[in-house]
């Protein structure tokens, strides 16, 4: 062992090592000035600011209430100024820009087409206006000296009814940019099982989907995204700690469902400091993540709205290192973690791995040979 490995990364080396991201929401990462823009060009007139600082500003504290219903009605702007072919590519390449800037060099995006819609739009002008734009914004940031290679996500909203249709449309653009399928929204009151057409399409299409499953409810979204759904990851997925017993003397016991997600390496797609403003935990220090990565569970580390919550992939890591001392070899396997769980096929994973993630580290870890 290195001296290099029991030393925290600085800020800057954070920054820099190579990161994975498959949990980010194209509405929840626009750049405030681009909001106010957009609403201008868009005649959108119920943004709360028209001034770029005070209007991020407002996104972050209207999201820190700690209720998820409370966190979602921020989308409402958002959502509002993305309702034409020219603003979806903009966000789209901002959002690869601003990845790749962070030193995140794979990243699945997630959307809803079913609420780019009211332009006049159709499903397809959508997915292929945000395709356009993150392949421009791969490309910006290629000139900017960053590699970044983006995969959208499809989600559909659990209280609608267009699951099926937003499932297929994954399926016909998985050769065109789109990885994978989700299901979004609040979740009590729409269990997962409402949208089993779905999945069961996406299963016989030998097709990959994600479930938002055990953020705001609890055990019973987890086991019906699992078991009766089939999701290949969870989004979220942090109520599994419920399943898991730590007795005054240390030990631990794991029920029967956190057993079975462990043993079965299913990936937990946990977004730290959106799950402390939603009220799902109430610290850093509090955040099962901790003891979800000494018991070996398939963690990754996430966004998951980067304007609402003020993050980056950089300041998600900045919080876990200095809450549990993380040092790179921990940044690391939560990387190597993510990658392996990405949607795209094998070979590709195991070689941004080998030929681009653990290079990266390495050289970062190296660093101190040569202070």
């Amino acid at each position: 062992m290195n001296s290099q490995t029991i030393h925290a990364p600085t800020a800057d080396q954070i920054r820099r090592a190579p990161k994975v991201v498959l949990h980010d929401h194209l509405d929840g990462g626009l750049r405030p000035g681009t909001v106010v823009e957009l609403a201008r060009e868009n005649g959108y007139q119920a943004l709360p600011h028209g001034d770029a600082d005070k209007l991020g500003s407002w996104f972050r504290e209207a999201a820190d209430s700690g209720s998820l219903e409370r966190y979602l009605e921020t989308f409402a702007h958002t959502v509002g100024v993305m309702q034409t072919e020219e603003a979806l590519r903009r966000v789209a390449a901002e959002c690869a820009e601003d990845l790749a800037a962070d030193g995140v060099v794979y990243a699945e995006v997630r959307y809803a087409p079913e609420q780019h819609l009211e332009g006049g739009l159709s499903l397809e002008q959508v997915v292929e206006a945000v395709n356009d734009g993150f392949r421009e914004g791969e490309r910006r940031a290629r000139e900017d000296g960053h590699r970044i290679r983006v995969g959208a996500l499809l989600t559909a909203m659990r209280h609608a009814a267009r699951s099926l249709e937003i499932a297929e449309l994954a399926n016909r653009y998985r050769d065109s940019g789109v990885v994978g399928f989700d299901i979004a929204g609040a979740e009590a009151g729409y269990p997962p099982t409402r949208h089993l057409d779905a999945f069961e399409f996406l299963k016989r299409e030998n097709n990959h989907f994600t479930i938002h499953a055990g953020e705001a409810f609890g055990l019973p979204s987890i086991w019906q995204a699992l078991q009766w759904c089939g999701a290949d990851r969870l989004g979220h997925g942090v109520r599994i700690i419920d399943d898991i017993e730590v007795a005054d003397d240390g030990t631990v016991e794991l029920g029967r469902l956190a057993a079975y997600v462990r043993d079965k390496r299913i990936p937990l797609e946990l977004c730290p400091t959106s799950n402390l403003q939603t009220g799902a935990v109430g610290s850093y220090a509090d955040h099962p993540i901790g003891l979800l990565r000494k018991l070996h569970f398939r963690v990754t580390v996430n966004t998951d709205n980067r304007l609402m919550s003020g993050t980056t992939m950089s300041r998600e890591f900045e919080h876990l290192v200095e809450t549990f001392g993380y040092t790179l070899d921990e940044m690391q396997w939560f990387t190597v973690n993510a990658m392996k769980s990405a949607f795209i096929p094998f070979d590709e994973r195991v070689a941004m791995i080998d030929d681009v993630i653990k290079p990266g580290y390495a050289t970062l870890k190296a660093e101190w040979l040569f202070r």
